[in-house]
């Protein structure tokens, strides 16, 4: 079975638009882009048509990438302390001359629609699975819990820890009683967590690091990530053969439109909150 992302997406985003149809005022997500590149300006624009599809307000605040830290900073303050934005995001990546971990300890939590402030990690440790999550994991939770795909006692592995991905969506899987296994480029023998595996869940940006030979039949394959070449999206899993052989989510097909329905999604619990 093929695992799509999109119509999972359609339903979310359907439900929001009509959560706000007799609102007087509407959520309002700032996005904050300093490094133009087409892969950044690419995710930008379906966070427009995302919001744009389900009545949002979105407001792009464009840097140039010779802004200094402080600046950036000063920037995000602004957007804090404005009464009309209720969700904040900085589109990475920036520029090298500058901190990402340290820009985002700057958004006001409450209006971290990304997930990424140590206060919303630190609620995802402590047990939360409901709320502002981290927008790629918490859309991989959503897409198992579409598919009936039982978390529950489960063996499951996840190559790649970065904080995007790998380290939070080790802690939300937990959360829902998952036995998780997190790899890194470290690992020696990838194939003996795999193979052990009900779920892998890949996210590692090179092509086809996961192959046939590394799964059981009728393991649940979930990847993430996303390798361009010659013009071409690659996944991290090689499905040239795996039709008939397992569940998996194919690359492009799944991340994208997932990330951005939990974008819009945490905004407008931020929404929501802010208006008490």
């Amino acid at each position: 079975m093929i695992l799509y992302g999109k119509p999972v997406a359609d339903t979310v985003l359907e439900n929001i638009k009509e959560s706000i149809t007799s609102s007087t005022t509407k959520p309002h997500l700032a996005v904050v882009l300093v490094w133009q590149n087409d892969a950044s300006e690419s995710y930008i624009r379906m966070k427009r048509r995302a919001c744009e599809r389900v009545g949002f307000s979105f407001t792009l605040i464009q840097k140039e990438a010779s802004i200094t830290e402080e600046e950036l900073i000063q920037t995000i303050e602004e957007l804090n302390t404005n009464p009309q934005i209720h969700g904040i995001i900085v589109q990475s990546p920036i520029p090298g001359h500058m901190n990402y971990q340290h820009i985002i300890e700057h958004i006001d939590p409450k209006k971290d629609v990304d997930g990424f402030t140590p206060y919303r990690i630190g609620n995802l440790f402590l047990g939360e699975s409901e709320g502002i999550i981290s927008c790629t994991p918490k859309g991989i939770k959503r897409m198992l819990d579409y598919y009936h795909i039982d978390i529950s006692g489960k063996n499951i592995t996840i190559l790649g820890r970065s904080n995007i991905v790998g380290k939070p969506l080790s802690l939300l899987l937990a959360n829902a009683d998952g036995t998780i296994t997190l790899c890194n480029s470290k690992t020696t023998d990838l194939a003996q967590f795999t193979k052990n595996a009900d779920i892998v869940i890949v996210a590692t940006g090179k092509k086809w690091i996961l192959r046939k030979d590394m799964i059981r039949p009728d393991a649940v394959i979930i990847d993430v990530g996303c390798t361009i070449i010659d013009g071409k999206a690659h996944g991290d899993l090689d499905t040239t053969w795996l039709e008939g052989y397992c569940s998996y989510s194919p690359v492009p097909g799944w991340v994208g439109p997932m990330t951005v329905a939990m974008l819009l999604e945490n905004t407008l619990l931020a929404y929501n909150w802010l208006q008490k």
